[in-house]
């Protein structure tokens, strides 16, 4: 009995090359293909259900804006890998997931050049863009350094470090703060309440809905 989804646009996309091929209007359907058949393979194997699923929007448009393998992706948490490995050759062995023999859980350098870095976590993933960036800058050589970090990760000493040296890579870093509340613990500190207030102020909203008010519509600006 065959209980997969049917992804009938997701099996156009063996490699990102082939997703750059899409027009944007179908990225929202490719995710929701995508959403799905982490969902079904997770039901195989078992694995990190939850934060495979928060990044699937994030891993397509990723892979859609930037030129990976070349602008080198770096994962802070592993468990984010699933939806990348689907999209980067990896989609026919994604039922082995975690099993003897399969594909790891995390990133693995020796499993795919779209894996540049082996992280499982957490904080590293600035410093591992920064040298990424740093070396093509050092060499001559095109490609960006691209950093997701989540919001826990970010509170890290490590992670500060790197982004003080972040300013010698110029445009050749990235840094993505995956801000999603979906930390394994409550959120606390500082630097939470600070993201907390900002992406609920009238700014951010105007910003992220260009040319709507920012009015009633608008949520208030967090105390």
């Amino acid at each position: 009995m065959n209980d997969r989804p049917q992804t009938p646009l997701l099996d156009q996309v063996i490699w990102p090359s082939d997703l750059r091929t899409l027009k944007p209007d179908q990225l929202p359907q490719l995710a929701d293909e995508l959403r799905q058949e982490v969902i079904s393979a997770v039901g195989v194997t078992g694995g990190h259900l939850g934060s495979g699923l928060g990044v699937v929007e994030l891993t397509t448009a990723i892979h859609y804006v930037f030129d990976t393998p070349r602008d080198k992706l770096v994962w802070d948490v592993g468990h984010q890998c699933y939806p990348h490995k689907i999209l980067t050759g990896r989609r026919d062995r994604i039922r082995t997931l975690r099993q003897g023999g399969g594909l790891s859980g995390f990133t693995k350098r020796t499993e795919s050049d779209y894996d540049p870095f082996g992280a499982a976590h957490s904080s590293t993933s600035i410093s591992a863009a920064l040298g990424f960036a740093i070396a093509n800058q050092m060499q001559d050589r095109p490609g960006k350094g691209i950093a997701v970090i989540g919001d826990g990760a970010m509170s890290a000493g490590m992670a500060y470090e790197a982004m003080n040296n972040a300013q010698a890579a110029g445009n050749r870093l990235v840094v993505i703060l995956n801000d999603n509340d979906m930390s394994i613990a409550p959120p606390v500190g500082g630097l939470s309440g600070y993201l907390a207030r900002l992406v609920t102020s009238r700014e951010f909203f105007g910003a992220a809905r260009p040319g709507q008010e920012t009015g009633a519509q608008a949520a208030p600006t967090a105390a």
